[in-house]
């Protein structure tokens, strides 16, 4: 983080435990795959097999510290992940809600709302209901962009910054991409526009955030 952004969200944030998942990787698309990441990430005993009844019962006897587990995704999950059903959702809204204390918590990434995608993706498993909150994420003010470009380790010319804001429209993503191509073209000693051209052949798969008024 850089050193004037806020970073006091939490009271005690060593104290958490977050595990990332990201649902397009193939081995968290199967339930045992994901089962013994997650107790993976936790230190938890492995049990054989680990199948959804042992998962819940050790999670429920050793989560004592609050831990969020973060779902990017999740829209992959629910189209394509046959062995995450409607069961296995239910079980993780009871492990939650029911049986770790208020201990675990979890994040979902998703371009629509939780019920919306679970109804299109044809589930109907009350864990999507749980989610009371919801952070719609747009793009960085123009002072905000500006600050995340000052943060490049070789400082970038006013001409270039002010290409790189016109073209990315302030989309973080977008921002880092056209970054990341005039950072590695400094880092090569050269000094041709070359490096535009291929940001802009590397942000051509998310144009469509130039459109949206949210993005995920």
């Amino acid at each position: 983080m850089r050193p004037e952004q806020k970073s006091d969200w939490l009271p005690h944030p060593e104290n958490y435990c977050w595990i990332f998942v990201d649902l397009q990787n193939a081995r968290m698309q199967s339930r045992d795959g994901l089962l013994k990441y997650i107790l993976e990430s936790l230190k938890m005993q492995m049990p054989t097999p680990c199948d959804l009844d042992r998962f819940m019962e050790i999670v429920s006897d050793n989560l004592h510290s609050p831990t969020v587990i973060l779902l990017d995704e999740i829209g992959v999950g629910l189209q394509r992940c046959s062995e995450l059903d409607d069961g296995f959702w239910e079980s993780l809204r009871s492990l939650a809600t029911n049986h770790t204390g208020g201990n675990l918590a979890f994040v979902l990434a998703t371009p629509e709302s939780p019920i919306e995608l679970a109804r299109n993706t044809g589930h109907s498993s009350p864990f999507f209901n749980i989610f009371g909150y919801t952070a719609y994420l747009g793009a960085l003010t123009e002072t905000e962009a500006q600050e995340l470009i000052a943060s490049s380790p070789i400082a970038f010319t006013d001409e270039d910054v002010e290409w790189i804001l016109t073209i990315s429209c302030c989309w973080p993503l977008l921002l880092q991409i056209l970054c990341r191509e005039r950072l590695f073209n400094l880092e090569e000693g050269e000094n041709d526009d070359n490096w535009r051209e291929e940001g802009l052949r590397q942000m051509k798969s998310f144009t469509h955030l130039l459109d949206s008024e949210v993005a995920e």
